[in-house]
């Protein structure tokens, strides 16, 4: 039976919903929430402490709530930004991340959630990518995360841990599937957040496509592209508000994993706008995979929004860059796309399975 839980990013051991992870899964819970994705194992739990895991774990069970966890990411031209993991590991990156992914294991958390970068808000685009960064080509990036997992493979396998890497601002799902086909997809595989799907010039519909099989987690929310003097830009919506197909999504993902625990990404400290260059030759040429049919029909998503605000539907872009989210906002951004997102997994349930 499919449940429906939230992600949560924690910082120092506390949350936007709590001052600790027990706090923080007790208000999930009472929004409805049947599990948690805790982002980064060490964010929750900054040490480590055994005592402090083992509560939670408990609450989790006692509430009959699922638990999954992130390890963190996996791009060694960034890890030097998760200086806590190395630390973790008595100075090794990648011993720190074996000891959370020990955790997770002892724990019964066997997919975890890792990503291949960060966004850099303080930048201009595209810099504010990974994928865009001038002292390292994005290829040797890759390289160099595939190098990484390869390396973490032996550990996962004798775990029983997946790690699955978000479809993250800064990587395509073409990218994806060639790095779980070099390292190996029972230790790698996908954590599907849709939203991001089309800052890298891929239509939501066609990368799900592709990916639907190797999805094992989720940071779902929605879209919308809005035409901007610079190109197009992604904002952040509650499930159900934007661009995105559920019933395809959840049809072509679900039948592949009819048992998958759906878990929602919440808002953040703003819409996350993200800028598509379309028109900008380096920017096309960063994206290989993406055809000309792909602009296009990104271009037509932008329009019609445009269509819709046109006519007083859906707000504009000064509504949408205007005063960041408070907590009552994230609060409602989950609340309201839990709503959405269960209506749409009851109408898949009530009529016949999609392929």
């Amino acid at each position: 039976m499919t449940r429906i839980g939230a992600d949560v990013k924690f910082e120092d051991g506390g949350s936007r919903l709590g001052d600790d992870p027990v706090k923080t899964l007790v208000a999930l819970a009472d929004l409805g929430f049947e599990g948690i994705l805790v982002r980064t194992l060490d964010e929750a739990f900054p040490t480590l402490d055994p005592g402090a895991i083992a509560e939670f774990a408990a609450e989790a069970r006692a509430r009959g709530m699922f638990v999954q966890a992130g390890v963190g990411k996996v791009n060694p031209f960034m890890t030097a930004e998760l200086p806590r993991v190395r630390d973790l590991g008595d100075g090794s990156y990648l011993a720190g991340m074996e000891r959370m992914i020990a955790i997770c294991a002892e724990q019964g958390w066997t997919e975890a959630w890792s990503a291949t970068g960060g966004f850099k808000h303080e930048l201009p685009a595209p810099h504010c990518f990974d994928r865009f960064r001038t002292d390292v080509d994005w290829a040797d990036q890759l390289a160099s995360t595939g190098r990484f997992l390869r390396l973490l493979a032996p550990s996962l396998r004798a775990h029983g841990v997946r790690i699955n890497l978000e479809t993250h601002e800064e990587i395509t799902t073409f990218e994806i599937l060639r790095l779980i086909e070099e390292v190996g997809d029972d230790v790698l595989g996908v954590c599907l957040d849709p939203a991001n799907l089309p800052v890298r010039g891929e239509l939501v519909t066609d990368a799900v496509r592709r990916v639907a099989r190797h999805v094992h987690m989720t940071h779902l929310r929605d879209a919308v592209l809005v035409e901007t003097d610079e190109g197009l830009s992604r904002f952040l919506a509650p499930v159900g508000q934007g661009l995105i197909d559920w019933p395809d999504l959840l049809g072509r993902v679900l039948a592949a994993a009819p048992e998958l625990d759906l878990v929602i990404e919440g808002i953040g400290g703003s819409r996350a706008e993200m800028l598509l260059q379309l028109d900008d030759p380096r920017w096309r040429a960063a994206h290989p995979d993406m055809t000309d049919a792909d602009a296009a029909a990104l271009r037509a998503q932008a329009a019609a929004y445009g269509g819709l605000v046109a006519t007083g539907r859906a707000p504009d872009l000064d509504a949408l860059r205007a005063s960041p989210p408070v907590d009552a906002d994230y609060r409602q951004f989950l609340t309201d796309s839990r709503t959405a997102l269960m209506a749409a997994v009851q109408r898949r349930s009530a009529s016949p399975e999609q392929e």
